[in-house]
This record gives C-alpha cells, structure tokens and sequence, in this order.
C-alpha cells in the first residue's frame, strides 16, 4: 500500500513538473500566432483572440531567417559530426590501448571538463585572430572539434566492448582502421547518439562565441540573427516567437530519432568507468 502511494505522488510530481516545464514553450507557440498588441496586452490568454499567420509569413522580411537557419544547420552538422567522430576514435585508443601515459593523457582530457569556458575565451580569439579565421567558419569549426565530455563518454561506453570481438578481428588479419569504422563504430551507436544529441543541442543554441567571431550579417547564425527582432524601441514579440519555434524543430527531430539510443548510451556509459 505505502509503494502505491509513493508510486502515485511521485507521478503526480512528475505531472507537475512536467507541465511548469512544457507551458512556456506551449504558450511561446500560441503567442506565435498572436497580435503584437494582444502579446502585451495586461489581460492575457494561452489561445490567440485573433489567430494569424502573418508572424511566419513575415519574419523572413524582418531579417534573413532562412539564411540564418541554413548556417546554423551547416555548422552545428559540421560540428557535431566530427566531434562524435573524434570522440569515438579517441575513446577508443584510450579504452582499449595500453600505453604509458595513457593515464595521464585521460586526466588531461578531464580537467578541460572542469576549467570554465569564461577562462579560455580570450586566449581562444587571440588565437583566431593570430590565425586569420576571423568572420569565418573555421572558427566556429575547428575549436570545437574535439569535446572533453565526448571523449570522456565514449570511453566509457567502448569499455564494455567485449575485447574478444577485437582479437578475433586482429587474428582474422583485420588492421585497426578497419576494426575501427566496422567494427567499434557500429557497435558504440548509442553511445555515439547520446554524444550527438548533447552537441549538436550545444552547438545549435550557442551565441555568445559566433557573435564574437562573426561579423558578416550574411554568415551569421540563427541564435545570434534572433537578437536582430529587438528594435531600438520596441520589438516584434509576434515574429519572433515565430521564428524561435521554427528553431526548436531540429533539435526536437533529432531527439525524437535518436531517443532510444540516447538513453541506453546514457545507461551505458555510466555502467563501466
């Protein structure tokens, strides 16, 4: 009797929580379709009075919406791709080789997870300036290729791979490239989902470093291009509740896909350390 009780406050909480969680994006969604004048109006309601479409018709006149969101997909994909690549190659060498140093080299790869991203920042432009990758691409690209978290993960999950398989591979004549992208890359999949969902979520929402190293309005990214809604006087609340729902939809597809692999990568790799 107390278990069913338990069982049942504890999903009542769940309910609440949540509820608190999904209604602002739920009423961020309605307000989308909404007037200006109704969004600030004092008196307000979760459905539209007037319901419209103009806020998604018009938001691309307010500023280059499509352009924005096609960098932003073009460098998050870029991104999250050769992180989860880099961080499955490295968890793979540092769970599964021994050498000396391989210790060490784990520590370093940890405490890049604990130095605060506020920290490296400035020697980070210092060095992007140096190199020339300003307004560029590469800027965005190549300092997040590598991801302490990815590579700590993913050396978690490729240690529960049964070293047999491997052996057995290297027995048959296999080299370690093929063992590599036939063998371990397959096999780590939910583990590599659960990486790729973190990061292209990070990637996707990141601000504060494009609006530093971009200066091309054209090359800009969709979470910076979104701060353009905010007028000198007053701001479009309509078009741009419009276009951050719109924003959301590929981090919610790549969710949706990936979910069942999310969570067994996230139990996996919390299985072996």
């Amino acid at each position: 009797m107390k278990r069913k009780i338990s069982s049942i406050a504890l999903n009542v909480i769940l309910i609440l929580l949540g509820v608190v969680t999904v209604y602002p994006f739920i009423w961020m969604v309605c307000s989308s379709f909404k007037q200006n004048s109704e969004i600030m109006a004092l008196e307000q309601h979760l459905l539209p009075q007037t319901f419209i479409i103009d806020n998604y018709i018009n938001m691309n006149n307010r500023f280059n919406f499509l352009r924005f969101f096609a960098n932003s997909l073009f460098v998050t994909l870029a991104i999250t791709l050769l992180v989860v690549y880099t961080s499955t190659i490295c968890g793979f060498v540092l769970s599964k080789y021994k050498f000396k140093g391989r210790n060490l080299l784990f520590g370093f790869v940890l405490a890049t997870m604990m130095i605060p991203w506020c920290v490296t920042i400035i020697p980070k432009y210092t060095m992007i300036q140096e190199f020339g990758w300003m307004d560029s691409y590469k800027a965005l690209i190549i300092p997040a290729m590598f991801s302490g978290f990815g590579i700590f993960n993913m050396k978690q999950h490729i240690a529960t791979l049964p070293d047999e398989i491997l052996e057995a591979a290297r027995i048959d004549g296999a080299d370690e490239f093929y063992i590599f992208h036939r063998i371990v890359l397959p096999m780590a999949k939910n583990g590599i989902s659960s990486i790729a969902i973190f990061q292209f979520l990070w990637a996707w929402e990141d601000y504060l470093w494009p609006y530093l190293v971009i200066n091309t309005q054209e090359k800009q990214l969709l979470a910076v291009g979104l701060k353009m809604f905010n007028g000198q006087y007053s701001t479009d609340y309509g078009a741009l509740f419009a276009a951050t729902a719109i924003s959301i939809i590929p981090v919610l597809i790549i969710y949706l896909v990936f979910q069942k692999q999310f969570i067994a990568g996230i139990a996996a790799s919390a299985v072996k350390g």
